[in-house]
């Protein structure tokens, strides 16, 4: 069984993975150590030509203002010169962040959730929409974003079969090198965790109302939106 401790930490393990995940592609593309006061960026800045289309819908869309976005569209075409990312490379990208787990799993659920119309590659705007809630979206934008990676098959619920594939691919991607080191169980008391408090009528499906609820009731999951709330 898992400790009170323990089972806390757990429910907020998913919401941090996600942010961190963000946090993962803004280090991968180089955009980890922006600051205004650089002369080279605003240097950088002007050797920017090409964009995408709708720069300025892009910002209205957005919480990035139009430099940030020109930035982020460098470092984006710089890795990406096709101007598209697929899964391999998602694949690729947290195989080097997660050397001693299997990192391919999550990044799959990971790129559908980027993947919003399901084309099979995720574009700048795509991109750039995601990162602004995960870094600057309201409580609700980022839960609601959060409940869309877990809903796997996109029918409006998360069923337990759905977040024990989430969980496992988490863990499976952390490795072995955890620490304490988890139990092969516990994925599965992760997810038992997390139904009997969300689950509120206890008919064995989380809806969306049902995991914003429950997540604004956790003071440990709050706590986690603001972690990266400044990081650009």
């Amino acid at each position: 069984m898992l400790t009170q401790g323990e089972s806390e930490g757990l429910q907020t393990l998913g919401i941090v993975v996600v942010l961190c995940s963000s946090l993962k592609l803004l280090h991968y593309l180089g955009l980890i150590d922006l600051s205004d006061d650089k002369i080279e960026d605003d240097l950088e800045m002007t050797m920017v030509c090409h964009r995408p289309e709708g720069l300025e819908q892009l910002e209205a869309q957005t919480n990035f203002t139009k430099r940030e976005l020109q930035v982020l569209y460098r470092g984006f075409k710089n890795e990406c010169p096709s101007g598209v990312v697929n899964e391999e490379t998602f694949k690729q990208i947290y195989a080097q962040f997660f050397p001693h787990g299997d990192a391919s799993t999550y990044a799959h659920y990971l790129f559908n959730a980027f993947d919003t119309t399901q084309t099979g590659s995720v574009k700048f705007e795509d991109f750039v929409t995601a990162l602004s809630i995960l870094l600057r979206g309201t409580v609700h934008e980022k839960l609601r974003w959060t409940f869309n990676l877990y809903d796997i098959n996109k029918d409006g619920y998360i069923n337990k079969e759905e977040m024990m594939d989430i969980v496992k691919a988490i863990y499976d991607m952390m490795g072995k090198y955890t620490y304490p080191v988890l139990k092969e169980d516990t994925p599965r008391q992760h997810v038992d965790v997390f139904f009997q408090k969300m689950d509120k009528n206890k008919d064995g499906i989380v809806t969306l109302d049902e995991f914003l609820e429950s997540c604004q009731e956790d003071d440990n999951i709050m706590r986690s939106l603001q972690l990266f709330q400044n990081v650009m």
